[in-house]
């Protein structure tokens, strides 16, 4: 069988995992990428690493998520996270938006109203569960708009968004006049990473703003609506953090010698969704050090449904075929147990030929 799982490590990382192999206890944080419904094939990577093995180690683990990872990085701060999981994965696969007669794509507004009720049903009742949590501490990044992107309308939203994709070509900082980096999170806890590299505003995740912080780290602009009014937080229009940080390629070196454990559907680590056709920009830096990244092999991928990963683009491909995309998409889920099975298999036997460079 076609091996599924692949492991890229940073320099001190490498380092670490020869001298000491890998410990539940060795891991400080757990990033959740942005990616829409690629995340999906991570399902069984995160039932295997929140309920059987970081169970194993009693210290405090940083969760930072954007968009989709934000809300996985949520649910695995929940009680029973393996069921939790899995209710994840069920409503996701089976969300559905109807178009509206004419209509070839769905209205962001009704996007954002299903989204939104989808959240408060998963969460419902369950948010001091989230919170409070013993060892998590759970970090969730969106993008809040500045100047021309301060609030949402027709004709200044495409235009300031045009500004932002310029102003990104020629500097990563200079997204920074555009949209600012906003991270909420829980129990008073500190970043698990530094902020030099970017404009960061850093506020507390209560009971109060965690409905409209997670939702917004997850409105794809032109997809979904902004969030406009966040309790406990500056004016503005806030986007999907994917935007600022769309793979959360963030300076993580103030944890080590603590690792970054990072299931990811792909070896490279982009920082911003901006930053998504400028390849080079692609590659590791000083900032992933610490960091071992679980992928998926890319041939491995060209097993799956349509030879790919799930990703936003099947919503057009099967249109109003909605049994047709769940049902590739949930037998991509099933595959990816795969990779699961493989990263338990290695840490019962760790092979460092099959850990590569990051």
């Amino acid at each position: 069988m076609k091996k599924a799982l692949r492991l890229y490590a940073g320099p001190m990382a490498l380092a670490h995992l020869r001298q000491n192999g890998l410990q539940a206890q060795d891991v400080r944080v757990i990033p959740g990428a942005a990616g829409g419904p690629k995340g999906l094939v991570l399902g069984p990577l995160d039932r295997f690493i929140f309920g059987d093995w970081l169970p194993q180690s009693p210290q405090p683990v940083h969760l930072v998520g954007a968009s989709i990872g934000a809300w996985r990085m949520a649910t695995a701060c929940l009680n029973q996270p393996v069921a939790a999981f899995e209710r994840l994965e069920h409503d996701y696969i089976q969300q559905r938006y109807e178009l509206a007669p004419g209509e070839k794509r769905p209205s962001a507004q009704h996007v954002s109203e299903r989204f939104g009720d989808n959240l408060r049903a998963f969460y419902g009742g369950r948010v001091a569960e989230v919170l409070t949590h013993p060892r998590y501490r759970l970090h969730v990044i969106a993008a809040r708009g500045r100047h021309v992107l301060g609030r949402e309308h027709g004709l200044r939203t495409p235009l300031g968004y045009l500004g932002a994709f310029l102003s990104n070509t020629v500097q990563r900082r200079a997204l920074g006049a555009w949209l600012e980096r906003v991270v909420f999170s829980s129990q008073g806890a500190d970043l698990p990473f530094a902020t030099r590299d970017f404009r960061t505003r850093h506020l507390p995740l209560t009971e109060a703003n965690f409905q409209p912080a997670v939702q917004a780290s997850c409105s794809i602009p032109f997809v979904l609506q902004s969030i406009a009014h966040i309790p406990g937080a500056p004016p503005g229009a806030y986007w999907d953090g994917g935007i600022t940080d769309y793979h959360l390629h963030l300076d993580y070196r103030p944890m080590a010698p603590g690792l970054v454990l990072y299931p990811h559907f792909q070896k490279a680590v982009v920082p911003g969704w901006l930053d998504k056709g400028l390849r080079w920009r692609h590659g590791a830096t000083p900032f992933l050090d610490n960091m071992l990244v679980l992928a998926p092999d890319p041939d491995w991928v060209k097993t799956l449904p349509n030879a790919k990963l799930p990703d936003r683009k099947d919503f057009t491909h099967y249109g109003q075929d909605h049994h047709g995309r769940a049902q590739a998409w949930t037998r991509a889920v099933r595959a990816s147990q795969q990779l699961a099975d493989e990263f338990a298999e290695w840490l019962a036997a760790p092979d460092w030929r099959r850990v590569e460079a990051l």
